[in-house]
């Protein structure tokens, strides 16, 4: 079915046909119109970012919580080079995302905003489309949406901003085909790894964010061989409630659990591409049979080469071991029989004392785990404060847990906790922030939060420096003051940008913030001040 409209209008339609209804962006001369298409003849949603960037960290957390593709809209030049940040976190956390970039006119090469787009993009791993003509239009934002869904990464289509107002005829393009590459483990590895697995006294099963979807086979696998689960960072939460279930693996286990997988002989990893600090850069493999099994080919082999490689399917290939485990009738370890799952799961108390003036961050951390609502999506920014926060602070599952850590930046948190809380308007978002990062990206967006009315609680750990950085100088016993900083009240910059803000320098303080945030109307700021002499180390 063809229709005449012009490009812009086109790229709006096939949008809208890909079933999107939100789009990020910040608009200028080569998206503008297309956006305006998109909200006035098809019914959808702009959000307005302030910052190019922040469009497509928002559709990025849109996208890992509410399980769509994620659609952001900048246009040329220096808006494209203002995400290259964002595309690079969206590309290393594999999110299936669609960008629609302007470009130059191409009849203007000497436009003051030209660049070569495509090398830009390429930079960050994420992937180039570009839109050819006009009348390809319905064509290449279907490629856009396929590959996006294909190669579980973000899409950059390039349109050129003086094909916008062109004619063209509007051809229904979607590309409903093989969108989830999987695969069933076979042949002699198989046979290898089910052998490994079999005869091992001590397994543990292991699931990192590739393996989400496969958590009732991995959990009966688990039954099946009397194996305690475990996760990484990315796939906190998988294994809630599952009575064998000790948390994440590696530098973040507690100290029982990361005894309890340095004794143990087989580790049978799912999904995850075994990260330096999940394996505590190689220390917890040692001496072990690993096998690891992943859809994803380069997952294999990066920093720590298994006993056993499976590209394939998680789910499908825990039901394929399974299978023959029950055939060949072999017995189960035994070795979840005398664990103690409370010891196992519970991270040593901090120390109470502090200085005047600050409040002491474990007990805080400890009070907001009570207190907090449990139905929560939790979103953490960068920074030395996080691994803390990682682990003392529960996620009902993986999908609502964001943590922006995929390239190590900090000053991603807030963008993306709005986006969380678009995706899931009828639960309230908590963001947990460093007061370098909120400096640096937290700020221009906390308005953005108040103006679509979100229910978003911000924590911001100020200890008035880049801890990082200052815990380094004070390690070579250095002056650390180059690192710090006086920041204005953040709890009074959130009352300014029309959310609510509270300071707390104490124990009584938080208890007062405490009740203060069950009466919250909208955003809320609670300002954590901190020693940055007494903030925990890094887990990592």
């Amino acid at each position: 079915m063809s229709q005449e409209f012009y490009a812009y209008q086109s790229i709006a339609r096939a949008t809208h046909e890909h079933g999107v209804d939100t789009m990020f962006g910040l608009m200028g001369d080569a998206n503008l119109f297309m956006v305006d298409s998109f909200v006035r003849d098809y019914g959808g949603r702009f959000i307005p970012a302030a910052h190019e960037g922040s469009s497509v960290l928002m559709a990025l957390a849109y996208a890992h919580v509410s399980g769509k593709v994620g659609v952001a809209t900048v246009t040329h030049g220096p808006a494209l080079t203002n995400c290259m940040t964002a595309l690079t976190e969206a590309a290393r956390g594999h999110m299936p995302m669609v960008v629609l970039a302007g470009d130059t006119p191409v009849d203007n090469p000497r436009h003051l905003q030209s660049i070569d787009q495509r090398e830009v993009v390429k930079a960050t791993g994420a992937g180039f489309e570009q839109l050819r003509t006009p009348e390809t239009v319905g064509k290449d934002v279907a490629r856009a949406f396929y590959r996006a869904q294909v190669e579980r990464r973000p899409i950059v289509l390039n349109m050129p901003a003086d094909f916008m107002w062109q004619g063209v005829t509007h051809d229904v393009q979607v590309l409903d085909v093989f969108t989830a590459p999987g695969g069933v483990a076979q042949g002699e590895i198989l046979d290898n790894a089910i052998g490994m697995i079999a005869s091992a006294r001590r397994p543990l099963i292991l699931a990192g964010g590739g393996a989400v979807g496969a958590r009732d086979q991995l959990v009966q696998l688990a039954d099946r061989l009397e194996a305690p689960l475990a996760t990484t960072l990315k796939a906190k939460g998988l294994f809630n409630n599952h009575p064998y279930n000790i948390d994440i693996f590696g530098t973040l286990s507690t100290p029982a659990a990361y005894d309890l997988i340095a004794q143990s002989d087989c580790i049978v990893c799912f999904g995850t591409a075994l990260h330096d600090f999940t394996t505590d850069r190689g220390k917890l493999m040692k001496d072990k049979r690993i096998v690891q099994i992943d859809v994803e080919p380069a997952a294999i082999g990066g920093g720590l080469h298994p006993d056993a490689a499976l590209v394939a399917d998680a789910g499908l290939t825990a039901e394929t071991i399974l299978y023959w485990l029950n055939e060949a009738e072999i017995p189960s370890s035994g070795f979840t029989r005398d664990l103690d799952i409370a010891t196992l799961t519970t991270h040593p108390a901090g120390a109470k004392k502090t200085s005047d003036g600050f409040v002491n961050y474990v007990h805080a951390l400890e009070r907001l785990e009570d207190e907090l609502p449990k139905d929560r999506v939790l979103v953490t920014d960068g920074g030395r404060f996080m691994t803390e926060v990682w682990c003392r602070l529960s996620v009902p599952n993986p999908q609502s847990f964001v943590c922006t850590v995929n390239f190590g930046a900090i000053g991603l948190g807030l963008q993306e906790a709005v986006g969380a809380g678009l995706a899931a308007p009828d639960r309230p978002v908590v963001l947990f922030s460093g007061d370098g990062g909120f400096m640096m990206g937290g700020i221009n967006e906390f308005n953005t939060a108040v103006r679509l009315g979100l229910d978003l609680i911000v924590i911001v750990a100020n200890d008035s420096a880049y801890g990082a950085e200052h815990i380094q100088f004070i390690d070579r016993k250095m002056d650390p003051s180059l690192t710090e900083f006086h920041w204005p009240s953040f709890a009074e910059i959130a009352k300014s940008l029309g959310g609510e803000g509270i300071e707390v320098h104490s124990d009584a303080e938080l208890e007062t913030a405490l009740v203060a945030l069950k009466n919250r109307k909208g955003p809320f700021l609670i300002e954590l001040r901190l020693d940055p002499h007494d903030v925990p180390r890094m887990r990592i």
